[in-house]
Parts: C-alpha cells; sequence; structure tokens
C-alpha cells in the first residue's frame, strides 16, 4: 500500500523564503495594471543556434528556474530580503525550430513589447547566446526610441566580428548594434577581456570605433569597484538608458565549465557578482541579459548554472540596495 501523498502549502500571510516561491509568472489572469508596477520582468530566450561554437544555451532559461529552489530570497551579504520587490516571470520568447532571422525577429518583438508595458521595470532577459542581446537592445530601442542607450559588457571576448563573415552570431552583437545605428560604438564599455581569445584586428576595430574596453590585467590593478563605478559615471554622463549584458565566459573555468568558451585566466565569481551589483545599484541600468551559459557542459553539481542564478539574483539586489538609498 503506498503512503498517501503530502503537498506542504506555506500558511497563508507568510512571506515567502524561497526563490520559487516569490518570482510568480505573467499569466492570462494577471492584473495587467498591477503587475505595471513590478520592479522586475525575466524573458527566457532559449537561442543558440546562432552559436559559432557548439552550445546548449538555449537550455539555461529552464535550468534558471530549476535552480531557485536551491535560493532564498534573503541576501546576508547586503541584509537586503528580495521577497520585498515584486518580480514576475513573462515566460521564453517563441523559437523557430530552423530559421534564425525568424527567432531572432521574435526576440526583439518580445523585448519591444515588454519595454512598452513595464516602462520603469527592470528587463531580464536569460539566454540563449550573445546573438540575442543585440536584439534585446534593438527591442528597447524601438520601445523608447527618444532615449540614447550605453552598453556595460562582461565578457572574455569584443563580439566584434564581421557581420559579412559571421551573421548575427554570438560574435558579432556589439558590431551589429554599431553597424544598425542602435548604439554608438563609444557608449560601449566592455570589462574583462584577457589572454588569447581575441584577435588583433578585433581590437583595432575597437580602437578605431572608440569601444572602451578594459583588460582583467588593468581591472585588477585599478579594483573592479572602481572600474565599473568609473564605467558607470562615464555612461550616465553620455546615455539615457545604460543595457547591461554578462556573457558568463568572463569567468575563469575553474568558476564555470558551463560556457560554450570557457578560458582560463578569466574572472573569479566574487569579481563578477561585485561589478553586477554595482551595476544593478545605477538607477540608469533599465535591463540586463545573462548569456552564454550552457548547463549540458556544466559539472554534475551545476557550478554554472548556480553562479548564473546568482548573477541574476546580485543583479537584484543592487536594484533593491538603490530603492533604499533614495
Amino acid at each position: 500500500m503506498n503512503p498517501p501523498s503530502f503537498t506542504w502549502v506555506r500558511p497563508e500571510g507568510r512571506a515567502p523564503e524561497k526563490v520559487h516561491e516569490w518570482i510568480k509568472p505573467v499569466t492570462a489572469s494577471t492584473d495587467p495594471e498591477k503587475c505595471k508596477d513590478a520592479e522586475a520582468i525575466i524573458l527566457g530566450v532559449p537561442l543558440s543556434r546562432s552559436s559559432i561554437s557548439p552550445s546548449g544555451a538555449s537550455e539555461f532559461p529552464d535550468y534558471f528556474r530549476r535552480a531557485w529552489k536551491g535560493f532564498a530570497t534573503y541576501n546576508l551579504d547586503e541584509d537586503v530580503d528580495l521577497a520585498e520587490m515584486t518580480v514576475l516571470d513573462a515566460g521564453d520568447v517563441p523559437m523557430h525550430v530552423t530559421d534564425i532571422h525568424r527567432c531572432h525577429e521574435n526576440i526583439v518583438e518580445a523585448s519591444c513589447a515588454l519595454h512598452n508595458h513595464f516602462r520603469d521595470s527592470k528587463i531580464c532577459a536569460i539566454g540563449g547566446d550573445h546573438s540575442i542581446t543585440a536584439m534585446m537592445v534593438k527591442g528597447m530601442q524601438q520601445a523608447k526610441p527618444k532615449e540614447t542607450i550605453g552598453i556595460l559588457q562582461f565578457d572574455t571576448h569584443f563580439d566584434l566580428r564581421d557581420m559579412s563573415d559571421h551573421g548575427p552570431t554570438n560574435g558579432t552583437p556589439m558590431r551589429n548594434l554599431i553597424e544598425s545605428g542602435v548604439v554608438e560604438s563609444r557608449n560601449m564599455y566592455n570589462i574583462g577581456l584577457h589572454g588569447f581569445f581575441n584577435t588583433k584586428e578585433l581590437k583595432q576595430y575597437a580602437d578605431e570605433k572608440g569601444v572602451n574596453y578594459f583588460t582583467l590585467r588593468n581591472v585588477r590593478k585599478d579594483g573592479m569597484k572602481n572600474t565599473v563605478s568609473k564605467c558607470l559615471e562615464e555612461l550616465s554622463a553620455k546615455v539615457d538608458t545604460i543595457y547591461l549584458t554578462v556573457d558568463m565566459d568572463v569567468l575563469d573555468i575553474a568558476y564555470a565549465p558551463g560556457v560554450p568558451a570557457s578560458t582560463p585566466g578569466g574572472m573569479t565569481t566574487a569579481e563578477l557578482l561585485e561589478g553586477v551589483f554595482l551595476a544593478g545599484s545605477h538607477p540608469k541600468v533599465k535591463a540586463m541579459d545573462i548569456v552564454c551559459l550552457d548547463p549540458l557542459k556544466d559539472d554534475q553539481v551545476q557550478p554554472t548554472v548556480k553562479v548564473g542564478t546568482h548573477v541574476f539574483l546580485t543583479f537584484l539586489t543592487g536594484v533593491k540596495h538603490q530603492q533604499k538609498t533614495i
């Protein structure tokens, strides 16, 4: 005889303690007026067919949501409880099985719709390969055409490959935004470049276009806090909105084995989290994404998935910290 099933239900009125109990999905029954007040909106972007290296990054949105059960809403380091915020999950962008161009169009459309409806919410895209960044930013630009957009990028790579050679792949999103006129090259700030993972030609293009970049060696000399604060200060003086993109391959392979292009010599988890917290704390950072995290390449205990989830929660901690200081 099987024992009776048991489902524990949190007592009514008791605050959620785990992330999966706190974040609510946007459904047909969701009050559209009430949800406009949400501090953050999650959008899954399960695309990796546009990656130039074999990638299962399309699986991350699903693994990301599963990981919520392992995280509390309370951040001990900052004495912040995220459960005091309203964060909604808008689900995933529909993807076509073979047509990458249509997938990209769907991302632009979804981004535009969310930025139009949730005018004051932080739109958080969970990728997906890095090609999604250009599409998310294009959607933001369509929704807010009068606003100048800047990019804060944590990355091992420039992502400035030639569009004519590579098309809209995960190696071209920054060049895509430059050549499409959506973001000026001088309003791009890349932190974390290192080692033998960029060609000299890409550096020369970055220099020619005036892209701002900081090698990890120089970041460590000046300090992560000083570097990120300087980037945010310069960007905020030039743009209306800052878009944060976190390519998880910026981390050292020891901390993030589950990325398509893992490398030695990258950031530590602590360094990345410090930078993301500072970005989340800045009022002009209105949207962000986490890209190039492949759960299928991750170790058995899913360290990279956990770090990616921690990055998202740390960004929200920064947002909450900024609210407390106003």
